[in-house]
This record gives structure tokens, C-alpha cells and sequence, in this order.
């Protein structure tokens, strides 16, 4: 497998996609073209370990970190009060 490269602002985005609760490893998929695996790698490299010990332990089965696991009608990304985001750039409004 061939790791991707990222620049920091994009290792750090997919880190605070990562850790928000209610953004499915899905939607990093879809904006970083990463699987969830390489998520967790990115997660484990950058973090310190007790913060991603705690961060797995967290995110392990959660339904809302799995879009499959979530349930039905919700199938946005993001919060509708959230600022619109559009491949890592935010939109001003």
C-alpha cells in the first residue's frame, strides 16, 4: 500500500474530522480518498499515545462514526448549522 502524502493543514483536518464524534470515517473517505484503516494509522502517528488510546476506545463501534451502523434519515456529514466546507476549504458566508 502506498502511503499518501498530506500537507500539515490536511493531516490536522483529517485529525479534527477524526475526532469529532458525529463525522463518519466515511466522509474523510470521501473529502481525503483515505479508508478508515489509514485514518487510524494517521491517528496513531500523530497523536500521543495515551490520547489515541483514549480516542479508540472512544470511536470503537460507535454508530455514529459508521455511517452503516447510523440510523436511518441521517445521511449527512456534517450538522445543517455547521459552516459549509468544500474539499477542506471554508466558505465564507
Amino acid at each position: 500500500m502506498q502511503e499518501k502524502q498530506f500537507t500539515e493543514i490536511q493531516i490536522d483536518r483529517i485529525i479534527e474530522m477524526a475526532w469529532e464524534d458525529r463525522t463518519p470515517f466515511e466522509a474523510i473517505t470521501f473529502q481525503f480518498g483515505i479508508s478508515e484503516q489509514e485514518t487510524i494509522e494517521i491517528m496513531r502517528r500523530e497523536m500521543k499515545a495515551s490520547s489515541f488510546r483514549m480516542w479508540r476506545e472512544r470511536v470503537q463501534g460507535r454508530a455514529t462514526k459508521h455511517a452503516k451502523l447510523r440510523v436511518n434519515g441521517i445521511d449527512r456529514f456534517k450538522c445543517k448549522l455547521q459552516r459549509q466546507i468544500t474539499h477542506n476549504k471554508i466558505s465564507k458566508r
